[in-house]
C-alpha cells in the first residue's frame, strides 16, 4: 500500500526551499530599501520635501504639487526602485492606443507620434509587491494623518490596481497592527 509520508515530506522540504528564496529575497530588499535617497540628486531634494511632505495629506493637491516640484528625485527614484510602481510604465499610443514598452517617435501601426505615458503595476512581482505595501505603511507613519487604508484606496485608483489585489492588500493591514 502507498504511504505519502515520503512524499509530502519531500514537498515541505522543496517549498522550504521556495520560501526561504523568498526571504532571501525580501531581506536583501529590507537592507538595501530607498538607499538611492542618499545620493544625488535624491539627497538634497528629499531634504527639503520630507518635513513639508509629513504636515500634508497623502493625495491632497498640496501632496501633488510637492510631487510635482520634486521630479528630478522622484524620476531618479522611480528608476533605482522597483518596488514603485512608477519603476515599470509603457507608452501607449494616443491614435490607436498600442502599448509601447520602449520609446518610440512614431506608431508603427497608425503613424501617430503622441503618446501617453501609463504606470503598469502588473510588471511587478511578489517581492515588489511586499516591498510596495511595506513601504506604503511606513510612509503612512511620516505623515501626521498617515492612514494605510486610505492610502490603498487612493493607490487604487492612482495606479489602477485590480479590486482582487485592493482585497489582499486590506487582508494585510492588520499585519501590522
Amino acid at each position: 500500500m502507498y504511504d505519502s509520508r515520503e512524499d509530502t515530506l519531500k514537498h515541505i522540504s522543496t517549498v522550504k526551499k521556495m520560501i526561504d528564496i523568498v526571504i532571501k529575497e525580501l531581506e536583501n530588499r529590507a537592507v538595501n530599501h530607498d538607499k538611492s535617497k542618499l545620493e544625488s540628486p535624491e539627497k538634497e531634494i528629499f531634504d527639503k520635501y520630507t518635513p513639508k511632505l509629513k504636515t500634508s495629506t497623502y493625495g491632497s493637491k498640496e501632496y501633488k504639487q510637492f510631487l510635482i516640484e520634486m521630479e528630478p528625485a522622484l524620476t531618479h527614484h522611480y528608476a533605482n526602485n522597483r518596488h514603485h510602481p512608477e519603476h515599470f510604465f509603457y507608452n501607449e499610443c494616443n491614435g490607436c492606443f498600442k502599448r509601447f514598452y520602449t520609446e518610440f517617435t512614431v506608431c508603427d501601426i497608425c503613424g501617430y507620434s503622441q503618446f501617453t505615458v501609463r504606470i503598469d503595476i502588473s510588471q511587478m512581482n511578489l517581492i515588489d509587491i511586499m516591498e510596495m505595501f511595506c513601504d506604503w505603511k511606513s510612509a503612512t507613519l511620516r505623515h501626521d494623518d498617515g492612514d494605510l487604508n486610505k492610502s490603498i484606496e487612493i493607490n487604487k485608483k492612482r495606479f489602477e490596481i485590480s479590486d482582487q489585489l485592493i482585497s489582499i492588500f486590506k487582508n494585510s493591514v492588520k499585519l501590522f497592527e
